[in-house]
C-alpha cells in the first residue's frame, strides 16, 4: 500500500494540483469541473494571542461502495456509473454510454480502501487539530445504503480492522491526552423528526438548542455528558447509543438509519505558555523569567452520521416511514441550501430552516476544521442520486472556514499554584524561624555550660586547698604522737623485761596444745577415708544389683503389658459374642411375643433358632431372607409399631436389610412397609430409628415404582424435615442418599423441587462430613442430568429453561467443590457442571458465577475421558461460552 503522503500528492494541507491544458483537451466529449485549491494547514496559535483566525477550506473525500448481491444480479449486464482515478484524485460519472463528467476531490477512495486508510485521509487531520485546540467536524453524506454508518460508526467488535472513524478518533484522542491534567467527555444524540433526542438517556427526548447571544456559539445544556477514562468505556457508550437509534427496513437498506446521529467529543486540555526572559534595567547581566501562564484549551469534535437521502418510489416508504423520509430530505435540503449560500458569499444563510443546520453552523462557515466524506454506489439505476451526492460534495469544497483556537486563562490552576507557592513560603518561614529559635537555644546552652564549667573549676581549686590544709594538720599531729611514744618507751623500759618472760611460757603451752589438735585431726581424717572407701565398694555392689533388678522389672512389665492386651482382646471378643447372642435371642423372643399363635413359638423350635443365632455369631450369618421366610414379612412389619423401643429398633434393622435386596423391595412396598417406614420417620425422634428408617427408604428409592409411591405419600417432605432436624452424620448420609436416588427420576423433578427436596439436599452440606457431601453431590449430578435430557418441560407453570438448581442457589456450592480433594465429590460435581452448561439460558449465570473457568479446567484436567470430552463438547457448542472464551483469550 502506498503511503498517505504519496496518495495525497504531498502533504495533507498542500494546494491541489491543477490539470494542464493538454490533459483537459484529451477529455473531448466530457465536461470538467476543477477543484478549488485548499488552504495551508492551520498553524499553532502564537503565544501573544489574538482573535484572528486561520483560513481552512472544507476537505471532501468520496468513497465508492462495492456492489451488493442485488446489484450483482440486477446490473450484471451494465457497467458501473462511476469510474475512479485515485492516483489523480478524479471521479468520472457516466451520463450515458458516450458522455462522461469528471470531478476532482481531495481524496478518492475506491471500494477496496480499508477503514484505516479512510480514517487517515479523512478524519485524522481533524483529530490532530482538535488536540491542538481547534474545533473539528467529520461528516458522512450520501444516499441510503451507500455505507455512511459503516464508514463512520462501525464498532468492529468482531474484526478490529473494520472499526470506523468514531472508534479510531477516540483512540487517538485518548492516547494524545493525559488523564491527570486533561478531560474528555462525550454526548451522543440523534436528530429524529426535527427533535433532538439523547441516545444515552432515552427519556431525554426533546433537547433544546441554546445560542450564545454574544459569540453565536451553539450548545446543548440538556444533553448527557459522560466523562471518558478509557476506550472500553467509550465502546460501551456507543453500544448503548446504537440500541436506541431509530432504524427501519427499506427496499434500499435492511437497516436504514431514520435519524441523523451526532457524536460530540469535548476535549479540555491544560497548557502552560512561558514568557520570554526580561532584562533587568540596572544590571544587563542579570535577568528574571516571568511566571508561566496556565491556559485551558477547550475544543470539540463533532462526528455526524447523516441519514441517507432517498427517493420514496425507490425506498418504498409508507405511512410513518414516509413522514420520516420527508423529515430527512427536508433537513438535508436545508443543509444544502446553507452550503450553497456560504459558498456563494450570500448575505443571508438560512441556518434556522432546520435544527441540523443550527447544530452545524460552526462546521460550515464557522471556526471548525471540517472534513466531509460522501459515499456513493456503483449501480447505474441510482445515477441521479449519485450525481446529487457528487454535486453536494463539490459545493462543500467551496466553503472556507476561519479556524480559531478557543483558550482561556486557567484561574483555578493559577490559584492552586499560588496556594502551593504560599504554602511553601509559609513552610520556609516556619523553618527559618525554627532555625533561629534553635540557634538562640544553642547559644543559651553554651553559656550555661561555660558558667557550670567555671563553677566546677572554682570548687575543685577550693577542695584542693582544703585537702592541703588537712594534710598539714595531720602531719603535725603525727609528729606530736611520735614524740609522746618515744617518751613513754624511755619511762617503761624495766616493766617491759618482766612481761617478756611471762609471754614466753604461755607460748610454749600453746604450742603443745596445737600439736595435740593436729594429731587428733590426722586420726579423724584417716577414719573418714576408710569409711569413704567402704561406702564406695558398697555403692558399686548395689549398682550391679540394681541393674539386674531393672532388667527383671522391664521383662515383667513387658509380660504384664502383653498379658493385659490379650485379656482386653479376649474381653472384647467375649462381649461381642455375648451381645450378638443376646440380640439373636431377643429377636426370636420378640417374634414369639409378636405372634403367639405362630407355630414357631413351640419349645422344640426355640433351640433350633437359638442354634441359628449362635451360628450367625460364630461367623456363619443367616440371611435375612431366611428369617423372613421363617417368621413372615407381615409379622416383621407389625413389630415396627411395637411399643417396646428395642423391638422396634431390631425390626426396622431387619426391614432395612431386606430392602437392600432388589427382590424384596416390591414385597415390602406391597405389604405396606413403605408406609410404616414413613410413619416411623414422622413419629419418632429416636436417632437410631430415624437413621435406619431413612436407610431403608433409601434402599426402596432405588426402585422406580417405589420412588413414585414415596413422593405420593409425602416422603420428600418427611425427608426434608428429617434433614433439617438431624445432626448425626450417618442419619444425614441416609437421608441424602434417599433424596439422591429420587433425583435420578425424570418424572419427579418438579415435585422434588416444589416439596423442598433440593433445598434440603443443599442444607445438609452444613454437616461437612465427606460421606454426606458425596451423597449431596450425587443427588445434584442426577438432577442436572435429568434436566439436560429434557428438551421442553413445564413444571407446574414454571417453564423449563433456567435450571431449578440455580433457582435454589446451588451454583456457588457447585463451583466451590468442583475441584474437591475427595474423588467421589469431584466426579459428581464435574458431571453436574457439564449438564448444567448444556442449557443455553444458564450460560450467563454460570459465567458470572465462575463456572466457566471450572469447565475449562474439566475439559483439560479431568481424569475421566467421558467427562473431559463432554465438557469440551459443551463449551464448543455454546455461542455464549465461545464468545466469553474469545473475550478472555482462553485456549482450550
Amino acid at each position: 500500500m502506498a503511503s498517505s503522503s504519496s496518495r495525497n500528492g504531498g502533504t495533507r494541507g498542500g494546494s491541489m494540483r491543477p490539470i494542464s491544458g493538454a490533459n483537459s483537451s484529451n477529455l473531448r466529449s466530457s465536461s470538467f469541473k476543477s477543484r478549488i485549491p485548499s488552504s495551508a494547514p492551520a498553524p499553532r496559535r502564537s503565544s501573544s494571542g489574538g482573535d484572528n483566525g486561520v483560513p481552512g477550506r472544507v476537505r471532501v473525500a468520496v468513497r465508492l461502495r462495492p456492489r451488493n448481491a442485488d446489484e450483482c444480479v440486477a446490473d450484471a449486464d451494465f457497467a458501473d456509473c462511476v469510474e475512479l482515478q485515485p492516483e489523480l484524485k478524479r471521479l468520472k460519472l457516466r451520463k450515458n454510454n458516450w458522455d462522461t463528467e469528471t470531478y476532482e476531490f481531495d481524496e478518492v477512495l475506491t471500494e477496496s480502501a480499508s477503514q484505516k486508510r479512510v480514517y487517515q485521509v479523512v478524519a485524522k487531520p481533524v483529530v490532530e487539530s482538535v488536540l491542538e485546540g481547534y474545533n473539528g467536524t467529520v461528516m458522512a453524506y450520501g444516499q441510503t445504503g451507500t455505507g455512511k454508518t459503516f464508514t463512520l460508526g462501525r464498532l468492529g467488535d468482531e474484526d478490529t480492522a473494520a472499526r470506523g472513524i468514531m472508534v479510531r478518533s477516540m483512540e487517538d484522542i485518548i492516547s494524545g491526552t493525559s488523564l491527570d491534567t486533561d478531560s474528555i467527555s462525550v454526548s451522543y444524540l440523534q436528530l429524529y423528526m426535527e427533535t433532538i433526542q439523547d441516545l444515552l438517556d432515552p427519556s431525554n427526548d426533546n433537547i433544546a438548542i441554546v445560542e450564545d447571544p454574544k459569540t453565536g456559539d451553539v450548545s446543548l445544556p440538556g444533553a448527557t455528558h459522560v466523562e471518558i477514562r478509557n476506550q472500553q468505556n467509550f465502546l460501551d457508550l456507543l453500544h448503548l447509543g446504537e440500541t436506541h437509534r431509530v432504524a427501519a427496513n427499506t427496499k434500499l437498506n435492511t437497516e436504514s438509519s431514520r435519524s441523523h446521529a451526532i457524536l460530540m467529543v469535548h476535549v479540555k486540555r491544560s497548557v502552560v505558555e512561558h514568557e520570554d526572559s526580561v532584562s533587568n534595567e540596572t544590571d544587563n547581566s542579570s535577568h528574571f523569567v516571568r511566571p508561566s501562564k496556565p491556559l485551558v484549551r477547550r475544543s470539540k469534535l463533532v462526528l455526524v452520521d447523516l441519514a441517507g437521502s432517498e427517493r420514496v418510489h425507490k425506498s418504498g416508504s409508507e405511512g410513518h416511514m414516509l413522514e420520516e423520509a420527508k423529515s430527512i430530505n427536508l433537513s438535508l435540503s436545508a443543509l444544502g441550501k446553507c452550503i450553497n449560500a456560504i459558498a456563494e458569499n450570500s448575505p443571508h444563510v438560512p441556518l434556522r430552516d432546520s435544527k441540523l443546520t443550527r447544530l452545524l453552523r460552526d462546521s460550515f462557515g464557522g471556526t471548525a476544521r471540517t472534513s466531509l466524506i460522501v459515499t456513493i454506489g456503483p449501480s447505474p439505476r441510482h445515477r441521479g442520486e449519485t450525481t446529487s451526492t457528487i454535486l453536494f460534495g463539490q459545493r462543500a469544497m467551496k466553503v472556507e472556514n476561519m479556524l480559531k483556537i478557543k483558550e482561556e486563562f486557567d484561574y483555578k490552576s493559577l490559584s492552586k499554584k499560588l496556594e502551593v507557592q504560599l504554602d511553601k513560603v509559609i513552610a520556609e518561614n516556619e523553618r527559618q524561624l525554627k532555625a533561629f529559635d534553635d540557634d538562640v537555644e544553642r547559644i543559651n546552652q553554651q553559656a550555661q555550660n561555660r558558667i557550670s564549667e567555671v563553677e566546677k573549676n572554682f570548687a575543685e581549686a577550693l577542695e584542693k586547698e582544703k585537702l592541703k590544709c588537712q594534710m598539714e594538720y595531720m602531719e603535725s599531729v603525727k609528729k606530736l604522737e611520735e614524740k609522746l611514744i618515744s617518751n613513754q618507751r624511755e619511762n617503761g623500759k624495766r616493766n617491759g623485761e618482766v612481761n617478756g618472760v611471762v609471754t614466753a611460757s604461755e607460748l610454749a603451752k600453746l604450742k603443745e596444745s596445737l600439736e595435740e589438735e593436729i594429731k587428733l585431726r590426722k586420726a579423724a581424717e584417716e577414719e573418714v577415708n576408710k569409711l569413704k572407701s567402704q561406702s564406695t565398694l558398697k555403692t558399686r555392689s548395689e549398682e550391679g544389683e540394681d541393674a539386674g533388678i531393672s532388667r527383671l522389672q522391664k521383662l515383667l512389665e513387658d509380660e504384664a503389658l502383653q498379658k493385659k492386651k490379650l485379656e482386653e482382646e479376649v474381653t472384647i471378643l467375649r462381649s461381642q459374642l455375648v451381645q450378638l447372642t443376646f440380640e439373636a435371642d431377643q429377636m426370636r423372643r420378640c417374634l414369639d411375643r409378636g405372634a403367639p399363635g405362630n407355630s414357631y413359638s413351640d419349645t422344640d423350635s426355640l433351640p433350633s433358632r437359638h442354634s441359628q443365632a449362635r451360628e450367625s455369631v460364630n461367623g456363619q450369618k443367616a440371611p435375612f431372607a431366611t428369617l423372613c421366610e421363617q417368621v413372615g414379612l407381615q409379622k416383621i412389619l407389625q413389630l415396627l409399631e411395637s411399643d417396646d423401643a428395642n423391638i422396634r429398633i431390631h425390626a426396622v434393622k431387619v426391614v432395612a436389610n431386606l430392602a437392600a435386596e432388589e427382590a424384596n423391595q416390591e414385597k415390602i412396598v406391597e405389604a405396606g412397609g413403605l408406609a410404616s417406614l414413613l410413619m416411623l420417620l414422622r413419629s419418632y425422634e429416636d436417632e437410631t430409628v430415624r437413621r435406619v428408617a431413612a436407610g431403608a427408604i433409601a434402599n426402596l428409592a432405588m426402585n422406580e415404582v417405589s420412588q413414585q409411591l414415596i413422593v405420593d405419600q409425602g416422603g420428600i417432605s418427611l425427608l426434608s424435615l428429617t434433614a433439617a432436624d438431624a445432626e448425626d452424620p450417618q442419619t444425614l448420609r441416609m437421608v441424602a442418599g434417599a433424596i439422591a436416588n429420587l433425583c435420578g427420576n425424570d418424572k419427579l423433578q418438579a415435585r422434588l423441587w416444589s416439596d423442598g427436596g433440593i433445598k434440603a439436599l443443599l442444607g445438609m452440606v452444613r454437616c461437612g462430613h465427606p460421606d454426606v457431601l458425596a451423597q449431596v453431590a450425587r443427588g445434584i449430578a442426577n438432577f442436572a442430568k435429568c434436566e439436560s435430557r429434557a428438551t421442553t418441560q413445564v413444571y407446574e407453570g414454571v417453564k423449563s429453561g433456567r435450571s431449578l438448581l440455580i433457582e435454589d442457589g446451588a451454583l456457588p456450592w457447585i463451583v466451590q467443590h468442583a475441584n474437591d480433594e475427595a474423588a467421589p465429590i469431584r466426579r459428581h460435581i464435574e458431571l453436574a457442571l457439564c449438564h448444567l452448561a448444556q442449557h443455553e439460558v444458564n450460560a450467563k449465570e454460570m459465567i458470572s458465577g465462575g463456572a466457566l473457568w471450572e469447565l475449562v479446567r474439566i475439559s483439560k484436567e479431568c481424569s475421566r475421558e467421558d467427562i473431559r470430552s463432554l465438557a469440551h463438547r459443551t463449551l464448543s457448542s455454546s455461542p455464549v461460552f465461545r464468545s466469553e472464551i474469545r473475550r478472555l483469550g482462553i485456549h482450550f
